[in-house]
């Protein structure tokens, strides 16, 4: 089915093949949850991992599969909420206009009921967290409500975004610990950062359309620059990163765990180009590698002698 034969399908979905096949009302509420594209759980997911390696309590695989679960329920929910705000805009954009919501194929009635299913899905994942950790991830939720506003009202809706989708690292941490809040400080800053480039890359995708009808973002405020403002934001996230596992540990040893993902961060920067319309999506899908690195990183240093 192609994109052009099939207008339900965005351009951007990854399991095209398998999102036709859907009846089209189930069809239309896996594409509002964005189930067609798991590149944004596990950018939500790897954070969360990488609090709770870095906290030292091992492998903790069970745990870390509630986390991925509640990733995906909890994006949807975002996603969801999102198109509901943001139908009107949605419309005006020819990479969004024929998402469920924005085309009418989903009532926002209908919306609201998914994105409440959605909801529930993760308390069940909060419920199985410790009190603290508990109380930290509740304190998200004013941020990700506030979040679909930031691109009317700041050239950098990115930076909350950093805010909001790197949370889960500070919801594994003080699942286990309350301890090196320095380090903790460091590697979330470093996250946002993180966050701020890669969105930053996928918002190049929209630049003459956001223009047209004003949104605002970084990739438009960075113009001709952006190249290099992601270089700098993905610079200053390994600084971060690398300071956090100081704090951490003070082994000049344990920094090489952080040498493949700086590699793979200046790969992107490296190869990234605007012209080409397909390698800016590529370049921020590849982010799902680097948050994957940064969490063999993570195991590495705060596991070690354990």
């Amino acid at each position: 089915m192609s994109e052009t034969a099939s207008p339900e399908i965005v351009p951007d979905t990854e399991h095209r093949g398998i999102v036709a096949r859907l009846p089209q009302g189930p069809r239309d509420l896996a594409m509002l949850a964005r189930f067609d594209r798991p590149i944004g759980w596990w950018l939500l997911f790897w954070p969360c991992a990488w609090g709770v390696w870095l906290a030292g309590a091992g492998w903790q695989f069970a745990l870390l599969g509630w986390l991925l679960l509640g990733s995906i329920a909890m994006r949807g929910a975002g996603c969801v909420y999102n198109d509901i705000v943001d139908a009107k805009l949605d419309r005006q954009v020819a990479r969004t206009a024929s998402r469920p919501v924005a085309s009418g194929r989903v009532s926002k009635k209908l919306a609201w009921g998914w994105l409440v299913t959605l909801s529930l899905v993760g308390l069940v994942v909060l419920l199985q967290l410790e009190p603290a950790a508990q109380i930290v991830a509740l304190a998200s939720l004013a941020l990700v409500a506030a979040y679909p506003f930031m691109k009317r009202i700041t050239w950098w809706p990115q930076a909350w975004l950093g805010m909001v989708f790197t949370w889960g690292l500070l919801v594994g941490f003080t699942h286990f610990r309350a301890d090196n809040l320095g380090a903790l400080a460091a590697m979330y800053a470093g996250a946002a950062l993180w966050v701020i480039g890669y969105d930053t890359i996928y918002a190049m995708q929209d630049r003459e359309d956001d223009a047209l009808v004003g949104i605002r973002s970084s990739a438009l405020r960075l113009g001709a620059g952006v190249k290099r403002g992601v270089a700098l934001f993905y610079t200053g996230a390994v600084a971060l990163w690398a300071l956090a596992f100081w704090l951490y540990r003070e082994d000049w040893v344990a920094l090489l765990a952080l040498v493949p993902a700086a590699w793979h961060l200046a790969w992107q920067v490296a190869t990234l180009d605007g012209e080409d319309a397909g390698n800016p999506l590529e370049r921020f899908r590849a982010n799902r590698w680097t948050g994957a690195l940064v969490a063999a990183a993570c195991f590495v240093v705060g596991n070690a002698g354990v």
